[in-house]
């Protein structure tokens, strides 16, 4: 292998979202020679696509929402109403502000080149972009992934959104059909709800949102129900769509028997693959339609290309995209590797009431065959309840036998804040005993965290 001198840089990376993004800028910090490449939007799917312009939508439906039922505070807000295209500028608003789409100046004041355009590896140290050829001693893929059409006869034919173009439609549709009821799908769902959509929410599993507890997608599916008017499908599996008018029928089957309806538009939130058609094969990095392999330390099988978010096939939030993307940082700075530890990485689903989980899940621990406690305070027992008229969401933490915290999930008004507290516990190893005898302030949802801590400890 040639000299590094002999190279253009010391570290191409390849997408700049949050897996490339902070290996770059941290890369050429310690004094390497960095370039950037992006194919499609700099900044990448979760500040201009996904992440930022759901949770702006969101925090302007709940403002809404909560609005329209303030009666009961004493304030006359029964002729609210909303305009969608003035919602829509306050989600480019968001996206504007968090500037990921124009950071082509930070990056070159940070002394990073940037490229638009495809990547393609021509050899194990070289890419070409644009006809233009860039060799490098190391490469980081961080090409991240896209929303796939899932096996349902008709879908392409008859039309569909994505969680990325239904953010750009001109108006909410009158009824929705939503293909997967994970994160994604719930928010959306949600979303689309308070602005006055009747949706439908199908998912294989026997609950929505089927990565949390039994009891987050039990409550969850009983809220939207009410509040919302969201018809929960689970066990549903979605057979075929065909164009029926100028809207949809959909064809599923729900506990053996093949039902149908019909509605505006159906989206698709379920099936990411990962954007793997980069030439990897002329750099010898192995990988399948899943996704890149790679070692403890990141590394692909061929040791000076990395990979990290949602390339490697897994479904992971932002922030172990930005973990990944700082340990490759590390590892290609510095002599020794280290690896990712994800045990206390959080997972948040922004709807209202919020859902945040850390650490083990309850059928994680039976899967493992792991000998627990477990106990749920209910939010109505903490003040705060009643001063918020806020009644539905509890607090669920798990131990093992000797009271340290395995895992915890709330699911409450600001759930995204509280989790932390659960998240320190879990990655320090704290027992319950501990976490209940820590001050907590009174008329703060937290207080529900010390009520369920407080129950264990007394095991």
């Amino acid at each position: 292998m040639p000299r590094k001198s002999q190279f253009d840089y010391d570290l191409i990376v390849i997408g700049s979202g949050a897996a490339g993004s902070a290996a770059a800028t941290i890369a050429s910090r310690e004094g390497k020679r960095v370039a950037i490449i992006e194919a499609d939007t700099l900044g990448g799917d979760s500040p201009n696509w996904s992440d930022v312009p759901i949770k702006a939508l969101l925090h302007a439906a709940q403002l809404y929402d909560e609005a329209r039922h303030g009666a009961r505070f004493g304030l006359r807000s029964a002729t609210l109403g909303y305009n969608y295209p003035s919602l829509r500028a306050w989600k480019e608003l968001a996206v504007k502000r968090t500037g990921a789409s124009g950071n082509r100046k930070f990056y070159e004041s940070q002394g990073i080149d940037v490229y638009l355009g495809v990547a393609r590896f021509l050899t194990p140290n070289e890419v070409s972009v644009n006809r233009k050829h860039l060799s490098s001693a190391h490469f980081l893929i961080a090409t991240g992934s896209q929303w796939t059409l899932p096996d349902i006869q008709g879908l392409a034919e008859a039309g569909y959104l994505t969680p990325r173009t239904i953010l750009e439609s001109l108006r909410p549709p009158k009824s929705l059909y939503v293909v997967g009821a994970g994160t994604v799908g719930v928010e959306i769902a949600q979303l689309m709800a308070t602005f006055g959509t009747k949706v439908y929410l199908a998912e294989v599993a026997s609950r929505i949102l089927p990565d949390e507890d039994e009891e987050v997608g039990e409550l969850m599916s009983r809220l939207l129900e009410e509040q919302k008017g969201v018809t929960s499908l689970t066990h549903t599996r979605t057979l075929s769509v065909v164009k029926d008018g100028l809207g949809k029928r959909v064809v599923y089957s729900r506990g053996g028997i093949e039902k149908s309806v019909r509605v505006d538009e159906v989206l698709v939130a379920v099936g990411r693959t990962p954007v793997v058609d980069i030439g990897l094969e002329n750099a010898h990095v192995e990988y399948t339609a899943k996704g890149i392999e790679v070692n403890e330390f990141l590394q692909t099988t061929a040791k000076h290309i990395y990979a990290a978010g949602d390339v490697l096939g897994y479904s992971r939030p932002t922030h172990s995209a930005l973990l990944e993307s700082r340990v490759v940082a590390h590892n290609v700075v510095l002599k020794n590797k280290i690896s990712p530890d994800y045990t206390a990485t959080p997972r948040l689903t922004f709807s209202y009431p919020g859902v945040a989980s850390v650490g083990l899940t309850e059928d994680d621990c039976l899967r493992r065959d792991l000998r627990i406690e477990k106990t749920i305070a209910p939010l109505t027992i903490v003040a705060r309840s009643n001063t918020s008229d806020f009644r539905d969401g509890f607090v669920k933490v798990i131990t093992d036998k000797r009271g340290v915290v395995l895992g915890g999930t709330v699911v409450a008004p600001h759930a995204a804040e509280i989790i932390h507290e659960l998240t320190l516990a879990v990655k320090y190893e704290l027992t319950a005993h501990q976490v209940a005898d820590t001050p907590h302030a009174f008329l703060s949802w937290s207080e529900a965290v010390r009520v369920a801590c407080g129950k264990l400890a007394k095991n």
